[in-house]
């Protein structure tokens, strides 16, 4: 595990778009199909990070709060699942029960749509308008694994309420951190 910050995708760049399979459902889905009218959020996830296992009840939380009021989800994994098993599909849809997701949970074995928004690290979180632009990317807050700080999701429920209220979110977004996506040789 080498902790990696984001990379930070350019504000403004559109939802970059896939056709990838749901490990929940068993289907083929549209990341764009899974914006909300008033937005989407994004996350590149996966099953052994310790920084997704710390922030998954904060994620469960969020989308509990924010599907309703029109922001769609999506979690991603891009992890490599020949060198890293425990997060191959059929992984990620026990995972996704267990823990509670209440969104579909994208597996990109290409690694395509990682490379496409330019992730680095799970968790690695970006929050599109109703436009599909992007307004938020970085951090769910500061807590961290060891570190004591409640979780809150702060950083990100400040994103989704100013686009909810279509005012713009705060310029000021700190990368997130976490273990480096576990890229093909």
């Amino acid at each position: 595990m080498a902790l990696t910050p984001s990379t930070m995708l350019a504000l403004g760049t559109i939802a970059p778009n896939a056709l990838l399979h749901d490990t929940v459902s068993n289907t083929n889905i549209n990341i764009h199909d899974l914006a909300g009218p008033k937005g989407l959020v994004v996350m590149f996830l996966c099953n052994h990070c310790p920084y997704v296992i710390h922030v998954n009840p904060e994620i469960v939380h969020l989308s509990k709060d924010y599907i309703p009021q029109g922001i769609g989800f999506v979690g991603i994994s891009s992890n490599d699942a020949v060198h890293y098993p425990q997060d191959g599909p059929e992984l990620m849809k026990t995972h996704a029960h267990e823990v509670g997701y209440r969104f579909p949970y994208l597996y990109d074995q290409s690694q395509e749509v990682a490379r496409a928004y330019d992730a680095a690290c799970t968790p690695d979180f970006y929050v599109f308008d109703k436009n599909l632009k992007l307004v938020y990317r970085g951090r769910l807050d500061d807590s961290r694994p060891g570190n004591d700080i409640p979780l809150k999701g702060s950083d990100i429920r400040s994103a989704l309420d100013a686009i909810i209220q279509d005012v713009p979110p705060n310029s000021v977004q700190l990368p997130s951190m976490g273990c480096n996506i576990k890229w093909k040789k």
